[in-house]
């Protein structure tokens, strides 16, 4: 098929009546969750992933795709009207939109910030769609020993660029490696780590681990929260920026969306670094940098456009690659897991329709994202509105029917407890639970890629270090894992010289 013949296919199965309405339920969520504080995209999608097994695949991957994007484009609501980021990715763009709004500007913030948003997302998928296809090709060189190497890699990369100590993103992996080898073993059949429960054997479910550290977790910490948020009196009626804005806002958007794509098709790289960087470049570049966190429109242009690109970025990895590169990715990969689809570099060629209906959905997601965001604002803003003692309730209950609907199994709710207590108690002491779910879904395969490499040297760990390909990725990763310690040991040498100047004085 030709590349006009896929785009075709992609909007015959985007435009479908199933596939079209979940589309834009998804927006229309994430959207949501983008504008209310506190529950984004990773909690939203926990909460619905059991609703995705029993929707075709496509249409379940369109829905999730579609309530992660959309969470960045809602995000930058309550950054410029409530100075509160619904989304982690809009932080930065509290700096100058709240500035623009209290300056009576909240309209062309708003503007700005979603059609930036637009830009950025409609050209992140289509390098999505110039570049994971070559990669695939590339990948199918891969055997196990490159595979490993490079989730391994994956793994470092994320507790790297762990936001608290480097320390508990490790232990948090080595606790989501521990989890996952729960159950059967493939190879002997004997359990572990079973513990005697006869309902382990089958092994944890992901949807009940998800739902406590994410859902669960986030009724308990704003339990102890009174939260309220004071809306900043503005006239926001005229939402399309002037020519000056535009001249303004345009460098920033493509920069914004170049940075994103290319740091988001890195793994372990989301939309919240992607965004920080953007600001950091455009103060830079920038002529008048003492504009910026006065309401510089820039300062809102780039960041939003960054974490809207990154997007389409973090799914080169998972849709070339097969291999997830972020908590919320791996949800999508065990979503097409549990249809029987195997991420991988043949997955393009193996299922064309999901990857063209999910590109094409993409394009007709951002289309609706602006057609919602810009007259629904101020619904959006009523939404804020809300008591969160009636929201979190409300989110208490989903959790609870979708994790009973899969199996009808108390015991999964036990699960689910534990870990929403376990989640509450992680943030609480900063650990973050990314490189948990990141290493959960992903030990399954490190395990058989790793048992396969192992087979085909005959037991010597060598070949992880003759192939060139694996060796690289290996010493690269092993270098990002030292880099991170290097502060301890030189905090170390500092105190032990210290200790032996006092000996010698």
């Amino acid at each position: 098929m030709g590349f006009l013949d896929n785009i075709i296919l992609g909007f015959q199965v985007c435009l479908s009546p199933t596939n079209f309405l979940f589309c834009l339920i998804g927006v229309t969520l994430g959207t949501l969750v983008g504008v209310l504080p506190g529950i984004g995209p990773m909690g939203c999608i926990a909460i619905l992933f059991p609703a995705t097994f029993k929707m075709e695949a496509t249409t379940g991957i369109i829905m999730m795709a579609g309530i992660w994007y959309g969470a960045m484009y809602g995000g930058s609501t309550t950054s410029i009207l409530v100075n509160i980021p619904g989304e982690a990715a809009s932080v930065v763009t509290c700096l100058d939109g709240y500035q623009m709004a209290r300056q009576g500007r909240a309209g062309p913030a708003l503007g700005i910030a979603a059609m930036g948003s637009f830009i950025a997302g409609t050209l992140s998928v289509v390098g999505l769609m110039c570049v994971a296809q070559p990669l695939a090709t590339l990948a199918l060189r891969f055997g196990p020993p490159e595979y490993l190497a490079v989730m391994c890699a994956g793994v470092v990369i994320v507790t790297y660029l762990a936001r608290g100590s480097t320390l508990k993103a490790l232990m948090m992996a080595a606790v989501g490696i521990i989890l996952a080898n729960t159950g059967l073993d493939l190879i002997t059949g004997l359990p572990r780590f079973t513990f005697g429960f006869e309902e382990l054997t089958d092994g944890i479910k992901l949807a009940s681990i998800v739902m406590g550290l994410f859902g669960i977790s986030e009724v308990f910490i704003n339990l102890e929260t009174a939260f309220k948020t004071d809306i900043y009196k503005t006239k926001y009626s005229n939402l399309w920026p002037s020519l000056r804005d535009w001249a303004d806002s345009i460098w920033a958007i493509l920069r914004g969306t170049a940075i994103g794509f290319g740091l988001g098709s890195l793994p372990g790289v989301g939309p919240i670094t992607s965004s920080f960087v953007s600001y950091a470049v455009e103060k830079k570049v920038s002529k008048h940098p003492e504009r910026f966190g006065k309401g510089a429109i820039e300062g809102v242009a780039g960041p939003e456009s960054a974490n809207n690109a990154a997007t389409g970025g973090n799914l080169i990895s998972l849709i070339a690659l097969g291999i997830p590169s972020n908590a919320l990715l791996a949800l999508l990969y065990s979503s097409l897991i549990v249809h029987g689809i195997q991420p991988s570099p043949l997955f393009i060629k193996g299922h064309p329709d999901i990857f063209w209906g999910l590109i094409a959905s993409m394009y007709l997601g951002n289309v609706l994202l602006v057609v919602l965001n810009l007259p629904l604002i101020a619904i959006w803003v009523k939404v804020l509105k809300i008591p969160y003692h009636i929201l979190f309730p409300l989110i208490l209950l989903f959790c609870i029917i979708g994790v009973y609907s899969l199996d009808s199994s108390t015991f999964d709710l036990h699960i689910m407890l534990i870990f929403g207590v376990l989640g509450y108690l992680m943030r609480k002491f900063g650990y973050e639970a990314a490189p948990l779910v990141l290493t959960f879904v992903l030990t399954p395969q490190l395990e058989a890629h790793l048992r396969r490499s192992l087979t085909i040297s005959d037991g010597s760990f060598a070949i992880f270090f003759t192939r060139p390909i694996a060796a690289g990725v290996l010493s690269f990763a092993l270098f990002l894992l030292l880099s991170n310690f290097s502060p301890y040991l030189r905090k170390g040498r500092k105190k032990h010289q210290a200790f032996a100047d006092e000996e010698d004085g």
